[in-house]
């Protein structure tokens, strides 16, 4: 299932801080929510495992295909924790799923889609355009439906 939010903003073209930049966005998103309260001893959200886990693994090392055992244990979390940051991202369709060797053993790695976060986001974006045609169909449909009672 595709999901994302969708929100007005202003491009953040001329804000250099590139964790200022990723902060906005992920909030922006929906990735992480607003006012977002961590449940762990973490002073800051960039402190955060959802901000850790994009920012220092999946966008420090993009092409690179992460397990989801192997963040557990660079987070210091539960694989639960880090299935649900996961699955937020593939919702969005910016993640892929690939196999990788991790302790002699065949486990399923994620990494960003195409080891560029610009080009999987133009599967978000095609995602959108879908979504935003669908909801154009049913409320023509529905309009017609209205005008026929």
């Amino acid at each position: 299932m595709f999901e994302l939010q969708v929100v007005s903003n202003t491009p953040m073209s001329g804000v250099d801080d590139v964790n200022v930049v990723a902060e906005t966005f992920l909030v922006q998103i929906g990735y992480l929510p607003k006012g977002y309260d961590p449940k762990t001893g973490v002073t800051t959200i960039r402190d955060s495992v959802p901000y850790r886990l994009f920012m220092e693994h999946l966008m420090a090392h993009p092409s690179k295909a992460w397990t989801v055992e192997e963040l557990a244990a660079l987070l210091g979390t539960t694989k639960p924790t880090i299935y649900r940051h996961i699955n937020k991202l593939k919702s969005m369709d910016l993640l892929e799923a690939m196999d990788v060797e991790y302790d002699g053993q065949v486990r399923k790695g994620y990494r960003i889609r195409f080891g560029d976060l610009s080009k999987a986001w133009s599967f978000t974006e095609a995602n959108v355009s879908m979504a935003m045609e669908n909801y154009r169909k049913t409320i023509a449909h529905f309009q017609d439906l209205v005008s026929k009672e």
